[in-house]
């Protein structure tokens, strides 16, 4: 690698904005540029954002990045992509223009689709075969869901003229030219997401597209997480400069953590909460409710699994206490209020907005605030939201632990929500054993741009991961065993209140 070439730059396109982080050789940030895109709410459950208004910010904010590191292409060595994952977006490949707004992971709106695609044989009808239950999160059903609802989609789609793509795709396909020769790519950890992938041979599956109405011309190509996949276009800023990684956001923190033996395992706290344990090369398949998913695969290397649980809700629950409820003004002010209180006053909030997501995959759940009496105030509503992340945590790592065979000796943390020392304490309680935080806690753009930087040479490959991995906060758990286990009981019961909630009077009134 040549002198000149002194970082790589790592787009971090997520659930409720768009990054450009630029990182330095030893994975230091050297600057950043972000944008917050609109979140779009047609109708209960319903969640979209804008392909082209993610497509300029994610622009704007290389721009930002660039310029506020007194930098220019010729100095980055390699882009990173790493993504929103089973966010669906359509686009004509001939005028490059979405048929609809992406589909968000976070939608319900294709729970009859995927009820009709159960038919007698249930939720795990696909299971074997892609890893991941018939579920509105995945990409596959929205794809069929604009297919079926977009005027035109369908006869486009048969004409060979839409492609799809997650919000990794779209990127690349603008960043590469777009209707100019834009790269239809994607990588193996996005693709394990779709519910069109075999899990076994990383290949797509034609009988599982065939049921959904979804054709093959539509898919992108599948490749490895670290390869040079093509170069940027005089439209995205980084002409000539090669796209070289794409992870899936959740897939590129836990190489960011640098959890590359088996047995090693990360949780995320972002808009949501995933928690990946790396299972090596062997498919493990659950049974308590996790996902099978692609972890990384590095160039023509062997891929690498884990085992997944994704929890819908949890720092968008503090997003909707502020802009929903007005309670905070900012987020940092939800920890200020819980500090004011000894503990929940027995108040529980079960964020179940979406229905609920590991490890009990049920969709008519409805999210609940239960335990109120008058003692309550909007501290302990605030403490009870901060604990339902680590109660939620904590059930997704019980069921990773009865399916790896492996009991966790101690978790590593980042995303947004782990510099609430509050939030992070009380989760070494609930799972006790130690919480720990890495120096850079933008750990899921940091394994994008590692990604990236493997395949040109600018990193040694995941010793240099290994080596730049700097603990920089570690949590003990202090809670007794009893005490924690009365805790765990009353969440159990607080989540079976808000089981069951949809059915069709619930459709008639606010579908």
């Amino acid at each position: 690698m040549s002198d000149d070439k002194k970082y790589i730059l790592a787009i971090d396109q997520g659930t409720t904005s768009s990054r450009a982080i630029l990182f330095d050789h030893s994975g230091q940030i050297v600057s950043t540029g972000q944008l917050e895109h609109e979140q779009i709410f047609p109708r209960a459950g319903w969640v979209e954002h804008d392909p082209k208004e993610i497509w300029y910010n994610t622009r704007e904010a290389i721009g930002q990045a660039l310029s506020r590191a007194n930098i220019n292409r010729h100095q980055i060595a390699a882009v990173g992509i790493t993504n929103q994952r089973e966010t669906a977006v359509v686009w004509d490949k001939t005028t490059g223009e979405p048929v609809y707004n992406a589909i968000v992971w976070q939608d319900t709106r294709t729970q009859k689709i995927c009820d009709r695609l159960a038919g007698d044989e249930g939720d795990e009808k696909y299971k074997e075969r892609v890893g991941l239950p018939l579920a509105t999160y995945f990409s596959g059903p929205k794809i069929t869901w604009i297919l079926e609802n977009v005027d035109g989609a369908k006869e486009k789609a048969e004409k060979g003229d839409l492609l799809f793509g997650n919000t990794d795709s779209w990127l690349v396909w603008n960043l590469t030219g777009g209707v100019n020769g834009g790269v239809h790519v994607t990588d193996v950890t996005n693709a394990s997401r779709t519910m069109l992938m075999n899990i076994d041979t990383l290949d797509w599956n034609a009988d599982i597209a065939a049921d959904m109405g979804i054709p093959l011309s539509m898919l992108p190509e599948i490749k490895s997480s670290s390869e040079v996949y093509g170069h940027g276009a005089k439209e995205s800023l980084l002409i000539d400069t090669p796209i070289a990684g794409i992870l899936g956001d959740q897939q590129a923190a836990t190489f960011g953590q640098a959890c590359f033996e088996v047995g090693q395992a990360k949780n995320t706290y972002g808009t949501g909460n995933f928690m990946l344990i790396n299972t090596g090369e062997e498919l493990v398949r659950s049974e308590n409710g996790l996902l099978t998913t692609v972890c990384y695969k590095i160039g023509d290397n062997k891929p690498i699994y884990a085992l997944e649980g994704s929890i819908a809700v949890t720092g968008s629950l503090v997003q909707w206490v502020r802009d929903n409820l007005g309670l905070i003004k900012d987020a940092p002010e939800i920890e200020k209020l819980a500090e004011k209180v000894e503990d929940n006053g027995g108040a529980y909030v079960v964020p179940a907005f979406s229905g609920l997501f590991a490890p009990h995959w049920d969709a008519s759940a409805r999210g609940a605030i239960v335990g109120l009496t008058r003692y309550i105030t909007k501290n302990h509503i605030a403490r009870a939201v901060l604990e339902a992340t680590a109660f939620q945590s904590r059930e997704v790592l019980d069921a990773m632990n009865a399916d790896s065979g492996v009991e966790l000796t101690e978790l590593k943390v980042d995303g947004g929500m782990v510099k609430n020392e509050l939030l992070m304490q009380f989760q070494a309680d609930m799972i006790g054993v130690p919480v720990v935080r890495p120096k850079v806690i933008e750990t899921t753009a940091l394994g994008a741009a590692y990604a990236a930087g493997i395949a040109v040479g600018f990193w040694d490959g995941e010793q240099d991961v290994i080596d730049n991995w700097d603990e920089d906060k570690r949590w003990e758990p202090s809670m007794d065993e009893e005490t924690r286990e009365r805790y765990l009981r009353l969440w159990k019961k607080a989540v079976e209140r808000t089981r069951g909630w949809m059915d069709e009077d619930v459709d008639a009134l606010y579908g």
